[in-house]
């Protein structure tokens, strides 16, 4: 029996797109194209989420590796990248329903520590019967220990709980640590209709 869900961030509840601040702050499309490589797709992205580095420290890093005339715009991008973090359609609505329902409703995301910044102006913490980010714990989704890790933090048994993410190596790694699981397209019904909330 399910009783709590458990939910990842980046789109799922908020619209994480690079896309978005490439267009905002990049002139060109070879701009875009070196700064998506070396920034949202380079080895720092992913020590950010881990908490091996800070935010902060992303730019001085990367611009080893991207050309002086595009630094202006990597470190706008590496600065303000969370401009993206929007809430998706119906996400609150969605978040407020579970818990109206009577499940408990927690938060496992592979984030930076921007993300106590950004998340907070989507709904506060204290909403979530729990929050955890990896870079708190220096370790990454989907590694089958973070799933182990949270559900010992917490106290909560595996199969009890359905995690919901939108990458299918995600939702892999939450099944072989015993969770019921859903790889999210978009549709927040679906979830509600396995959880036999739908009305």
């Amino acid at each position: 029996m399910i009783k709590n869900i458990v939910l990842d961030m980046g789109n799922v509840l908020l619209d994480y797109n690079p896309g978005y601040v490439l267009n905002a702050f990049c002139s060109s499309d070879e701009e875009k194209e070196v700064i998506m490589k070396e920034l949202f797709n380079g080895p720092e992205w992913k020590l950010g989420d881990r908490g091996d580095i800070k935010d902060k420290d992303r730019f001085d890093q990367v611009k080893k590796r991207v050309p002086e005339k595009y630094h202006a715009a990597l470190k706008n991008c590496a600065d303000n990248w969370d401009i993206c973090m929007t809430p998706l359609d119906g996400a609150k609505e969605f978040c407020g329903r579970i818990k109206e329902s009577g499940y408990k409703i927690f938060i496992l995301s592979n984030a930076s520590d921007l993300f106590y910044v950004y998340f907070p102006k989507f709904l506060p913490l204290d909403f979530f019967d729990g929050v955890f980010v990896s870079s708190d714990y220096h370790m990454l989704k989907p590694d089958v220990e973070i799933y182990e890790v949270f559900l010992d933090r917490y106290g909560l048994k595996a199969e009890e709980c359905l995690f919901i993410d939108d990458r299918d190596d995600n939702v892999s790694g939450a099944g072989k640590a015993g969770m019921n699981t859903f790889c999210f397209k978009g549709d927040y019904e679906e979830i509600f209709r396995i959880c036999h909330l739908s009305e």
